[in-house]
């Protein structure tokens, strides 16, 4: 009976063992609810009113009037995803020594776009996405 729980006890340890690439598939993926570049791209259309470009994409960051009356809307958004993950070995680090493993990983990016309005429907729009 008591070898039976020993080697219960050995296999839930050793099943608990992850290497550094099983850490990196078990950090979280990026479901970007925000706004993206295809979202800018599928969404947004000449011809459109400010308030169903505000609807898709939320308040701008910056509006501006020039001395014509057109108003532009600036988008500017800037985001750093990070994640880390590390575990160790459980019981059998103990018998042979420590066997830690993890995995990093951080991205930025940034996204600025820019809609023009005239009478209130957009008359052009651009785009600037970066990633490193």
């Amino acid at each position: 009976m008591k070898n039976m729980t020993i080697a219960a006890v050995l296999a839930v340890s050793l099943g608990g063992c992850m290497s550094a690439s099983d850490h990196a598939r078990q950090l979280p993926s990026s479901h970007e609810r925000d706004m993206t570049v295809g979202i800018v791209q599928r969404d947004i259309r000449k011809g459109m009113t400010a308030a169903a470009v505000a609807e898709v994409l939320g308040s701008p960051n910056i509006v501006s009037k020039d001395r014509d009356g057109k108003e532009s809307w600036i988008y500017d958004r800037l985001a750093t995803e990070a994640a880390y993950s590390t575990g160790s070995g459980g019981i059998l680090s103990l018998l042979i020594g420590s066997r830690n493993a993890g995995a990093a990983s951080s991205t930025q990016k940034s996204l600025t776009v820019i809609i023009k309005f005239v009478n209130g429907v957009v008359s052009d729009y651009s785009y600037h996405s970066s990633r490193f």
